[in-house]
């Protein structure tokens, strides 16, 4: 039901925040700060607010807000009760001392809560070298002698095919991952050409929440180094296409105590890419007792005790396509099977956004958003980089 919580204290700043399914970023906190500001008195503050994809349903209580983020609609009521529970579970340390708040949040939570409800701090009057008050992901100074940023796009699909090789369902999930080298304090624009392909996204907590839902343009100032930029999800509403076929015949006899099997695999004509690290996994019957079968590319085991049938292949060759074929022996005097088994298949293609996630355009500022001079793209499906 609930997405994200975020405490925030009455001067408008993020204190905890806890995620259940997806990290969900800060920025989508905006539309109830500009709400905030224009209420007379926090109590005033709307209790829900509708933004373009999230409905934020708050309360407060003891000079904190208590924000709630909800993807789909829910009755508010039952949304603003847990938030009392909450604010009553954090207030207990009035009755049983700070030992007992200690006990539910991290120790880490704990200074920040208390700090907030006491109007304490414990925050110094010089910041630490190297650390930046409003930007607390990168540190500052940061200089390197040639300027350098990477993205890889990683996609994963799951799916489902039917004995004719007709996709029943199919979706991908999508990860973007970054290593940023860039000296001072970049500001960095990514657009893609087909944003709408892409539901349930999450992001780092550097990327401006408010600009992706109304533009659909990743716009960040990045962390320095390593880091993963964004999540996604494409859902079977969209063509997912399959990079392989699979010819399959697995058949067990009604007399005798054997069956046969018979598998080719081959690449779809449209994918252009090399298939690398192929492997067939087939959960067998209980009843069958070995497999002696013929590869004409790579190696099978069969594991006895868990009834699992491994076929690591490796590179595809799309001139001459594997083929696993041979007998399966099955325990005398049982039934034979009612369904045959399913097939899994695991592989990777390199430079290949399965989902045709294509990058429009990047854009680099530096200090006072000047643009970094020099800079030249090296764009690949699945992956591009950048330099100066």
């Amino acid at each position: 039901m609930i997405h994200s919580l975020f405490l925030i204290n009455h001067s408008g700043d993020i204190f905890l925040e806890k995620h259940w399914k997806s990290v969900v970023s800060r920025s989508v906190c905006d539309y109830f700060f500009e709400a905030k500001e224009k209420a007379v008195d926090p109590e005033n503050v709307a209790p829900v607010l509708q933004t373009p994809h999230h409905y934020l349903i708050s309360i407060y209580r003891g000079k904190l807000f208590f924000l709630s983020v909800v993807q789909n609609e829910v009755p508010p009521l039952f949304v603003i009760e847990f938030l009392h529970r909450v604010a009553d579970t954090i207030q207990v340390w009035h009755y049983f001392g700070t030992v007992a708040l200690y006990c539910l949040p991290p120790p880490t939570i704990l200074r920040s809560v208390v700090n907030t409800l006491t109007g304490g701090s414990n925050v110094g009057e010089t910041l630490p070298t190297g650390q930046l008050s409003n930007i607390p992901w990168r540190r500052s100074g940061v200089k390197y002698t040639n300027n350098e940023a990477y993205f890889d796009v990683v996609e994963e699909i799951d799916a489902i095919l039917d004995k004719s090789g007709t996709t029943v369902c199919a979706e991908i999930q999508g990860v973007i991952e970054a290593c940023v080298r860039l000296s001072g304090m970049p500001d960095l624009t990514l657009s893609f050409m087909n944003p709408r392909i892409l539901d349930d996204v999450s992001f780092h907590p550097c990327v401006r929440f408010k600009r992706w839902e109304s533009e659909r343009v990743l716009s960040f100032i990045p962390p320095d180094g390593n880091f993963i930029l964004m999540n996604y999800h494409v859902s079977s509403q969209n063509l997912v296409a399959i990079p392989v076929y699979v010819k399959q015949n697995i058949n067990f006899f009604e007399t005798g105590p054997c069956g046969r099997l018979d598998i080719t695999i081959g690449p779809k004509q449209t994918m252009g890419k090399t298939v690398e690290d192929l492997k067939v996994t087939i959960c067998m019957p209980k009843s069958v007792l070995s497999a002696n079968l013929t590869a004409t590319q790579g190696n099978y085991t069969y594991d006895l005790a868990t009834k699992v049938l491994v076929w690591d292949i490796g590179k595809l060759n799309p001139q001459k396509l594997p083929n696993l074929r041979g007998t399966l022996t099955t325990q005398s005097g049982v039934p034979k099977p009612e369904d045959n088994p399913s097939i899994q298949i695991g592989l990777k293609i390199q430079q290949l956004a399965i989902s045709g996630l294509k990058v429009n355009r990047l854009d680099m500022y530096g200090e006072k958003y000047k643009p970094f001079k020099g800079v030249k793209y090296l764009t690949k499906a699945g992956k591009f980089q950048v330099r100066t």
